[in-house]
């Protein structure tokens, strides 16, 4: 190991030579920090302070960097040294911009950022240079699943961009949905009129494109290996009629964008709507009879012309009963609009009626209903309560939402408006239900697990089951907010009706989107960095095998599927799938996995680094885990805002909650901290978590702390948690004051004295 060089960096500009004593600080950086160099510099982010630092690194042989000045979330551009460990000590945003003005605060100011660099001091000498993931890869090809609209214009986009694209198609032909379709909902100007599908085009494009390989009547095998080293194995189907009928084809594949799309909810399941009807459609069953019309008078499936045709908008959906699907599908409104062009553009006397409660057609879609209106299409606010077979015909009981009144229709045809349900493979939840009963020997469990594994789209050779984990709806599970196309499998995006509910307009955005995230996850892999939202982090897990217990706690709680096990049972991380946010390191009970820049260690020693007040001071201190992503974020808008927070506590950033490992916690107290408080994302069914299971599992891990307390004559409250978003600066100044204000009423901590 080569020998390290520590130097501390100050910085005296935006205000803090005017409240800080920058020399005592340099003075505590030398002396109890043990920096080989410390220097201060009047505006260390401008050109001559960074060349400074540049000059030591180049003529000094520095190689580990603390950097004293502003947020670790402000001026990354200008302390970029990629060539050295780096920590920063936030004394801006941290410090001067959140302690009141005026001179009665000045000593528990100092004492604040006198803290702080003791802390990135003890971190800095705690760090190691992240040197990269040795088991990089040049593979960059791009597997598209699903060769529908979605799919079909991932795999343009990618191919037009440089990569090579494999497409993965169960049909015998490429389009999908589209293809069943007569015309579309306008997605270009004038928006008015029903519009050409233009999927014959963009499959004929897309099988004639150098880079792009098509693979039809086929389906995955097996998905085996991590972004960048990917194995698939392609089956086709043996009644295919090609020379290569039931042969399975691997490929090489550096990330995957599913775009299996989805089918519609089944009418039968609503029987109170006629479903099951002979004279009652979904939406599918009316582009079904366009298609045979090909622009002619659409007639029923028994011949008969239709001269009046209801429409049942939210047929299935938005249903608060939890019998049907509980959300709006988006396009179907749209959707019922142009249906209803198609019979008004065939024969304008046909009776065309769409019943609705919220007509939701955004954007351009005004325009569409406007020109509806004008061909004579009804739109009447109503609830349908049942449609009844009356003879050949259908009746309509509704309730006229506008005159509060029961009424009734006839048609020659219902259409009921019902849902799309993604086609997104195995739900984990029931999979691993049924695993456990078929390893107990059923053999009825084992046939249930055969039948599943039929279903699998992916069929994915990871230990947490064969597809992509999935909301309770179906939907391929994400962050929706900052990383809608990224799904809990490293690698593998989501796109298109999988992913959300959508029109084809909105698909093909999507599909789009989801294709630009595969490169960017292929290009990550080739340079052995994290994919995201770490996006460039070149550090990975590392474990000391001899000192695991094969708990199997790091493998269980990854929210990812990043971690496998041997034959013996002990882990075996896949750096490629890891998203780098450190659960596996907060589960393990005894501490031996880490990254290079981020463990046990360096947490544990900043916490320590902090000068503890005694007992009679009157001065709590308060230890914040604050989560990077938002609450950290809040908490550095609150000092853009001036908003200010009590100076007793001190923040710590975290990758996440879920790496908080419960020895710091512990740590702290024992050291005769008053009180520790976590800041995460939202947890639940709508969390804001960056990945996915953080805030809950430190929830829950936190949850057993209780006992420990105990044994230590601490009260339970000394131990909060809070769910903080990134908008909540003003909010978590609040958390702050009243939680130390709770601490003070309560009394110093009875481990005062004992750190």
């Amino acid at each position: 190991m080569s020998e390290i060089k520590t130097a501390a960096y100050i910085c005296s500009g935006c205000g803090l030579g005017d409240k800080l004593d920058i020399p005592q600080l340099g003075k505590i950086a030398l002396k109890e920090g043990k920096m080989a160099l410390v220097r201060d510099h009047a505006f260390l982010c401008n050109s001559a302070g960074v060349q400074m630092i540049r000059d030591d690194i180049e003529k000094e042989g520095v190689t580990h960097v603390c950097i004293a000045a502003c947020s670790r979330r402000a001026k990354t551009e200008a302390f970029h040294f990629p060539t050295v460990a780096m920590t920063r000590a936030n004394l801006r945003e941290g410090v001067i911009w959140v302690v009141a003005e005026g001179s009665e605060h000045d000593e528990v100011r100092q004492e604040m950022a006198d803290d702080y660099v003791r802390m990135g001091c003890a971190e800095l000498k705690k760090v190691k240079l992240p040197q990269g993931n040795p088991n990089t890869t040049l593979q960059k090809r791009i597997l598209v699943v699903g060769g529908g609209m979605s799919g079909l214009t991932a795999a343009f986009e990618a191919a037009e961009t440089g990569y090579e694209v494999v497409i993965v198609e169960k049909q015998a032909q490429l389009g999908g949905w589209a293809n069943k379709l007569w015309k579309r909902v306008p997605f270009k100007a004038p928006y008015a009129e029903p519009q050409a599908t233009g999927v014959a085009e963009l499959a004929a494009k897309v099988s004639a494109h150098p880079r792009i390989r098509v693979h039809l009547n086929s389906t995955i095998a097996e998905t085996s290996g991590a972004p960048g080293r990917f194995t698939v194995k392609v089956a086709q189907e043996s009644g295919a009629v090609t020379e290569e009928s039931g042969a399975v084809t691997e490929e090489a594949i550096g990330a995957i964008v599913q775009a299996t799309g989805f089918t519609t909810y089944d009418i039968a399941k609503l029987p109170e709507l006629g479903g099951g009807q002979a004279n009652v459609v979904d939406q599918a069953g009316l582009e079904a009879l366009a298609q045979a019309a090909n622009g002619g008078v659409l007639k029923r499936a028994d011949g008969k012309e239709i001269k009046s045709v209801v429409f049942l908008q939210c047929a299935g959906q938005r249903d608060e009963t939890g019998k049907h699907l509980a959300y709006c599908s988006g396009h179907c409104c749209a959707t019922s609009i142009k249906q209803a062009m198609y019979f008004k553009d065939a024969n304008p006397d046909t009776d065309t009626v769409v019943m609705y409660t919220d007509l939701r057609v955004p954007g351009m879609g005004e325009d569409f209903y406007r020109s509806a209106q004008s061909k004579g299409v009804i739109f009447t606010k109503g609830k349908a309560s049942a449609v009844e077979a009356v003879g050949d015909s259908c009746k309509v009981n509704f309730k006229d939402l506008i005159l509060d009144e029961a009424t009734s229709l006839d048609a020659d045809l219902v259409v009921l408006a019902t849902g799309q349900v993604p086609s997104a493979g195995v739900n984990l939840d029931a999979w691993d239900k049924v695993v456990s009963e078929a390893d107990g020997g059923s053999e009825a469990a084992k046939q249930n697990k055969s039948e599943m594994q039929k279903t699998s789209i992916l069929n994915l050779a990871y230990r947490q089951g064969p597809d992509m984990p999935q909301f309770k709806y179906g939907f391929a599970d994400s962050h929706f907010i900052c990383f809608p196309y990224e799904t809990r499998r490293t690698g593998i995006y989501a796109a298109g009706p999988v992913r959300r509910p959508m029109d084809m307009l909105q698909a093909t955005e999507d599909a789009t989107g989801a294709a630009l995230k595969a490169i960017q996850a292929v290009e990550n892999a080739s340079l052995g960095r994290a994919a995201h939202p770490r996006t460039g982090d070149l550090s990975f897990p590392m474990v000391r095998l001899e000192g695991c217990t094969q708990c199997k706690r790091c493998t269980v709680e990854c929210p990812f599927g990043a971690i496998d096990e041997d034959e013996r049972r002990f882990p075996v991380f896949n750096e490629q799938r890891c998203r780098r946010c450190g659960t596996c390191m907060g589960a393990c009970p005894v501490r031996v996995i880490s990254f290079e820049n981020y463990s046990v260690d360096t947490v544990g020693s900043q916490l320590k680094a902090v000068e503890i007040p005694d007992e009679f001071s009157e001065k709590p201190r308060v230890l914040i885990l604050a989560c990077e992503n938002d609450a950290y974020p809040a908490l550095d808008m609150a000092g853009l805002s001036r908003t200010v927070y009590s100076a007793f506590v001190r923040i710590i950033p975290v990758r996440c909650l879920g790496s908080v490992n419960t020895i710091w916690i512990t740590d702290a107290l024992n050291s005769g901290y008053d009180g520790v408080m976590m800041m995460g994302c939202k947890k639940g069914d709508d969390y804001q978590c960056h990945f996915v299971k953080g805030s809950e599992l430190a929830s829950y891990r936190m949850s057993k702390i209780g006992d420990t307390l105990t044994q230590m004559g601490l009260e339970p409250e000394r131990v909060s948690s809070y769910e903080v978003a990134i908008t909540d600066n003003a909010r978590v100044a609040k958390f702050i004051n009243e939680y130390v204000e709770q601490l003070v009423n309560m009394g110093p901590s009875p481990m005062k004295g004992f750190g």
